[in-house]
């Protein structure tokens, strides 16, 4: 079991590193709400005839509700926010600020009754994290003092809120169905409503699909939609948030080797070097869930 949830999590950091790239290419193309209210009905329809197709039933009456919260707050409402924040933030500074989610989910856990402790290690961890992705990406807080980014930062701070607030939600409001169903029903609640917010914009008198709008659409309702937000679904479920959360770190480090491989673009000594605090952060905040789990279990 854990082993299934270690590979769902090291999925969504690898595919979750590609998909700033792709929301930028997907907003450039096709208004915000549309483009992501499209991408979620299409992968969660996918997604519910695969489960149907596997034998996985439905969610009952009484587990919609649960779903309907935690697929608005994350999709929804999280994702929705960073497409719109796209527009004007540069994917750099977007990831930069979506690493400031580890702080967010392990500080709200740790105010529930039954919330995991924070100890040390932790903290270390998460520090040495963000001072690796500061390395990489420190180029670009210049950016946060100007206005015309000020909208787009708020929109991510509070994508990263209402992300953090969801995910723990799902984790401490379990239900029956299977994990990939309930993803698929989250999907469609979220892209119903961010499709109905779209036209009642308007936007569907400027949308007009072209080949990069396509290919950025189909991307995401692949890797980004189906792949990844199911993986993100499992690995919570079995995973300590603090150590899940850390894929934030990662992304950004992903992206930049990506880069680097296909596109020449620059690598340099810091970038190794914030590369490998990033990594030792992530191994400091394993450790210390691990030790917070049996301390709680004693």
């Amino acid at each position: 079991m854990k082993f299934k949830a270690y590979l769902a999590w090291i999925a969504i950091c690898i595919i979750w590193g590609t998909t700033y790239l792709f929301i930028r290419i997907g907003v450039e193309a096709l208004p915000p709400m549309l483009f992501a209210g499209v991408r979620w009905i299409i992968a969660g329809s996918i997604l519910v005839l695969i489960q149907k197709a596997l034998g996985n039933k439905f969610p009952t009456r009484d587990e919609i509700l649960p779903l309907a919260i935690v697929g608005i707050a994350l999709l929804g409402i999280a994702n929705g926010l960073v497409v719109v924040a796209e527009q004007w933030i540069p994917s750099g500074l977007a990831a930069l600020l979506i690493t400031t989610l580890p702080f967010w989910m392990v500080g709200f856990e740790s105010l529930l009754p039954k919330g995991q402790n924070i100890n040390r290690k932790i903290i270390f961890g998460l520090i040495i994290g963000l001072i690796g992705v500061l390395l990489i990406l420190g180029r670009d807080i210049i950016i946060w003092i100007n206005i015309d980014y000020f909208v787009g930062t708020l929109a991510l701070m509070g994508a990263v809120i209402s992300w953090s607030l969801g995910s723990i939600y799902s984790k401490y409001r379990r239900v029956s169905v299977h994990p990939m169903m309930g993803a698929a029903v989250q999907m469609l609640i979220a892209g119903s409503l961010q499709a109905l917010l779209g036209l009642a914009l308007g936007e569907h008198n400027v949308f007009q699909l072209s080949e990069n709008g396509i290919i950025a659409t189909a991307y995401l309702i692949i890797f980004g939609s189906i792949f990844g937000y199911a993986s993100y679904m499992y690995a919570i479920q079995h995973l300590p948030l603090s150590l899940v959360s850390t894929y934030a770190y990662i992304n950004p480090v992903i992206a930049l080797f990506l880069g680097w491989y296909f596109l020449d673009e620059q690598l340099t000594i810091n970038i190794l070097f914030a590369t490998i605090l990033i990594l030792i952060g992530v191994m400091l905040v394993q450790r210390g869930s691990t030790l917070a789990q049996a301390d709680q279990k004693m």
